[in-house]
């Protein structure tokens, strides 16, 4: 795809003091094989050297542009208004978060699949997070896929394959035509968009690892993964969109086994010992679900933990004294020595298994 041919894609980056990974972000993005591109930066109130690391970029790169916001936003509200910034002329848009990097190919090869196929309004491709490929599990070649397919896989199958923000490339006119592109109100809003988004369009995807999401201690992943923020949002995306894409019995089903499952893991959390903050979240998520929080449900859970844990530890004990019980191998047992006399003599440091000081030598075993 030559440069008078290609589409203009707004790439954004939103940014609160991202000094650390900033220059692998943006190199990343000026490495890109796909050229015809514009690149918004937009800096929320950044106290460390991110500012100055953009606009270096920006002086000695004329698609490259730094925005200012005149005062701070939480995360979701920034990347909203980081896409407002793009050109009302672009054909697609891509957000690259600032810990994150993308592979050379990754416009191209998103791009280009979105060119032959109209239909499709937001690719997705393998991705590394950390050291782990992720959003697998569409077998190959399903380079295009209904929304309604995809959607439906992943209310009944758990089959997730959207990523972040950073594994996605969006059509423009999807994101200019929602006023408020992510839910401010849902962590996993990059989730709820995609669901959104496939009601209307279908689903395209790159087998190759295109991008990179860095895991980090203080990270919003870790923290929401501290709290499994990703099942409140999977129960209200269900209650929100699951009629769409299923049957009533269908989503009767899904929604039944959704809960099920959400309250085994309160059942075990309350083992835990899990904080006031961690119960307000959730029980606010059922309410966001529109779903009542049952405290019965949540005691029948904790019951069931408790009796599953006492069966562990009863198997547990019953392991270890069958391994105390069960006869040593010959080579194991203490060895002595009988002389004529009636003398026994120690044999430690001839015979393995025994200690210098003839007693038995102790064995560790993982």
């Amino acid at each position: 795809m030559n440069n008078l041919q290609a589409p203009l894609v707004s790439i954004v980056t939103p940014m609160h003091n991202e000094a650390q990974h900033l220059v692998e972000c943006i190199e990343s993005v000026i490495r890109q094989t796909y050229t015809n591109w514009e690149y918004i930066i937009v800096d929320n109130c950044s106290t460390d050297q991110s500012l100055k690391i953009a606009r270096n970029y920006a002086a000695s790169d004329h698609r490259i542009r730094v925005v200012q916001n005149d005062r701070f936003l939480k995360a979701i509200p920034n990347h909203n208004a980081a896409l407002r910034q793009t050109s009302p002329v672009s054909k697609y848009c891509k957000v690259v978060f600032a810990d994150d990097w993308i592979f050379p190919e990754c416009i191209e090869q998103m791009v280009s699949l979105a060119e032959v196929h109209p239909s499709v309004g937001l690719v997705g491709a393998y991705g590394l997070e950390g050291q782990e490929v992720v959003w697998t599990g569409l077998p190959y070649p399903s380079t295009v896929v209904p929304g309604a397919t995809v959607c439906r896989r992943l209310f009944q199958d758990g089959l997730y394959v959207f990523g972040t923000a950073t594994s996605v490339l969006y059509r423009a006119d999807l994101v200019r035509s929602r006023d408020q592109f992510f839910d401010v109100d849902d962590v996993h809003s990059d989730m709820d968009v995609c669901i959104a988004l496939l009601k209307q369009c279908d689903f395209g995807f790159v087998h190759q690892v295109l991008t990179f999401t860095r895991v980090r201690e203080g990270s919003r992943i870790t923290a929401s993964r501290n709290i499994n923020t990703l099942a409140a949002s999977k129960l209200k995306h269900l209650t929100r969109h699951g009629l769409y894409f299923l049957d009533a019995q269908e989503f009767t089903s899904c929604l039944s086994k959704s809960i099920s499952e959400y309250y085994e893991y309160l059942g075990n959390s309350f083992l835990r010992g899990r904080d006031k903050y961690f119960w307000e979240f959730h029980k606010d998520a059922f309410h966001k679900a529109s779903v009542h929080f049952s405290r019965a449900k949540l005691l029948k859970a904790i019951l069931k933990n408790l009796v599953l844990a006492s069966l562990n530890l009863e198997n547990s004990i019953k392991k270890l004294r069958n391994a105390r019980s069960r006869p040593r191998p010959a080579s194991e047992r203490d060895e002595t020595v009988y002389h004529e006399t009636g003398s026994e003599e120690n044999t430690a440091q001839s015979r393995p298994g025994q200690c210098a000081n003839g007693g038995p030598q102790q064995r560790y075993t993982s």
